[in-house]
């Protein structure tokens, strides 16, 4: 009996067997593609057209972030990840927490505080041409980019609205088969590396308590989407503290 390559299949999270998936990939013709094209078209498409915004939860299925059609670093590694394995090619998980001083600006200021200091975060990882290339640049889409390029174009650091790198005027987000990043330099802890998201939230969870938990799928979400549309579409001002390159440490005060 033939074994299923771990870093191919479908999984409950990676269902890119449902009918949503299956007929995204079909109509955009991907398969057609160059294994280099088939990789930057998927990029491109989870990168783009789905919108940088927050999702009810980590641990939701592929489809259901394309239904959404917004998702943030985790939820967008997810579809990425079952789009990629829908064409055929191999990818796993890289587990992190990052500083919540990457969510200020997004993070309305009222409820700031309530954050926890550390946020689960996740990259994904292909296999190309030998080699495991990490990919993270696809997280914040090029409009919502754009305005944060714009609004601190008098620095390269920042470490907040979704960002977190030092090279913010030109930032390593365009698949070219090398790694991509936007917010690398707000990692703290590094958990390693897993087949699926599945078995990544199996062992950790993001630990907000239930009030917290609540209110946050409820009310704070949905303020932090309006707030990323209102930066996109140059509605609100920037706030000027989300001005460091790098994570405060887990122990800071």
């Amino acid at each position: 009996m033939q074994m299923t390559d771990p870093q191919l299949a479908p999984t409950k999270l990676l269902d890119f067997d449902a009918a949503p998936l299956a007929h995204l990939i079909e109509t955009r013709s991907w398969r057609a593609l160059s294994e280099y094209e088939r990789i930057g078209a998927v990029y491109d498409f989870v990168r783009n057209e789905i919108a940088f915004g927050y999702n009810r939860a980590d641990d939701i299925p592929a489809s259901e972030v394309l239904s959404d059609g917004y998702g943030q670093c985790n939820t967008k590694g997810t579809l990425l990840m079952a789009l990629l394995r829908g064409i055929g090619i191999r990818c796993r998980l890289h587990g992190f927490t990052i500083h919540k001083g990457l969510q200020r600006g997004v993070v309305p200021e009222l409820v700031y505080p309530l954050a926890p200091r550390e946020i689960l975060h996740s990259w994904v990882e292909i296999e190309y041409q030998g080699a495991w290339i990490n990919l993270e640049g696809f997280i914040l889409d090029d409009a919502f980019l754009k305005v944060l390029q714009t609004s601190f174009s008098n620095t390269d650091s920042l470490c907040g609205y979704g960002a977190g790198t030092d090279c913010l005027g030109a930032p390593p987000v365009t698949w070219n088969g090398e790694d991509t990043y936007i917010q690398k330099t707000g990692i703290v802890q590094d958990f390693g590396v897993y087949d699926s998201p599945d078995a990544f939230y199996l062992s950790h969870e993001q630990s907000f308590g239930w009030l917290r938990s609540a209110l946050y799928r409820h009310i704070i979400r949905h303020w932090m989407n309006a707030r990323v549309r209102g930066f996109r579409s140059g509605r609100l001002k920037t706030d000027r503290r989300a001005t460091h390159a790098h994570a405060e440490p887990a122990n800071a005060t």
